[in-house]
């Protein structure tokens, strides 16, 4: 597993109970519906790249990679975003999953 960032990690630290909450919350959802983990995965990518998350794109593309996702999957589950969210932020999203990418390689 990747190294977690500090910031996470010390949110997860300082405030125990409220991340508890957010993780159990998680698993509630991936639990209540029949998509696997590698589709689920690939949805809170969208949703990270929409919000111009960087740490999102980052961490859903590293979850999605350990789910079984490949490379085109992440690319395409990106480039499928440009009407919705536009060029500029896909391109950004594209970046920012690249990163992962090329560590990995």
């Amino acid at each position: 597993m990747a190294k977690l960032p500090e910031q996470y990690v010390s949110i997860r630290k300082r405030f125990r109970k409220f991340f508890t909450a957010v993780d159990n919350l998680g698993k509630a959802a991936k639990a209540s519906g029949p998509l696997d983990e590698k589709t689920a995965q690939l949805i809170q990518l969208g949703g990270a790249a929409a919000i111009r998350s960087e740490g999102s794109v980052h961490s859903h593309v590293r979850r999605a990679l350990e789910a079984g996702a490949t490379t085109d999957e992440i690319h395409h589950a990106i480039i499928l975003l440009s009407s919705t969210i536009g060029f500029p932020t896909v391109s950004a999203a594209m970046s920012w999953a690249d990163d992962v990418i090329r560590e990995r390689e």
